[in-house]
């Protein structure tokens, strides 16, 4: 079981190897259209009625995001200004996380319904199971496994959400013709590769809920 949980570990590190390599490659072919990250997050922003969702800029590498409380997309520095493939696909991406609010899409609401718990559980669990194993308090153990299990339970949730806004944002550059058919491959592979990243983190997650489980069930022998 151990070596399932480091396997998975190595492939949440090569994942984010991955979505970094593709980012960096893609950011130097320049997107057919010309736009930037802001100019295609603009227009698909407007062209769905979200006018009133700002694009801001901010700093660091991959930190673009979508605001749902302030209802703000924003982009890193890399992809705000720039014109390549990996710009605008981020972009876009991000974008279909503000499409996805405005339609509730189901998973996205459940997700923010699940955030504050999801929240409050990712920061106690880790004390709580740490706890219950040094003092060998088995009711606390296991409410430790109750909170880690919400949290990655809001892991699972963010995965249809993550894949629906990127299959959103690939049919809308195509459609919209911010890119030609032969830039799709580059898309692909920026988007498939942050999507890797989640996959790799809610299997890592999976593997060690089913590891403490198996510690909690042994404990009664």
């Amino acid at each position: 079981m151990l070596l399932l949980v480091f396997a998975a570990f190595g492939l949440v590190i090569w994942a984010q190897f991955r979505v970094k390599g593709s980012f960096k490659r893609w950011s130097k072919v320049q997107a057919s259209s010309g736009m930037t990250g802001k100019d295609v997050a603009r227009r698909i922003l407007d062209d769905n009625g979200l006018t009133d969702v700002p694009v801001e800029p901010v700093q660091g590498k991959l930190t673009d995001h979508y605001d749902p409380v302030s209802r703000t997309v924003r982009l890193s520095e890399p992809v705000y200004y720039s014109d390549s493939i990996a710009a605008v696909s981020v972009a876009a991406h991000e974008c279909g996380h503000a499409v996805q609010h405005k339609e509730a899409y189901g998973a996205l609401v459940l997700r923010h319904r699940m955030f504050p718990v999801a929240n409050f559980a990712s920061g106690i669990a880790p004390f709580l199971l740490i706890g219950g194993l040094l003092l060998q308090a088995r009711g606390l153990f296991g409410l430790g496994i109750l909170l880690y299990a919400a949290a990655v339970a809001f892991q699972v949730v963010t995965l249809p959400v993550e894949f629906n806004a990127s299959s959103r944002a690939k049919t809308i550059m195509v459609q919209k013709g911010f890119i030609r058919n032969v830039e799709e491959r580059g898309v692909s592979k920026v988007l498939n590769a942050a999507a890797l990243t989640y996959v790799a983190s809610t299997l890592y997650a999976l593997l060690e809920l089913l590891r403490f489980v198996l510690l909690f069930l042994s404990s009664e022998e």
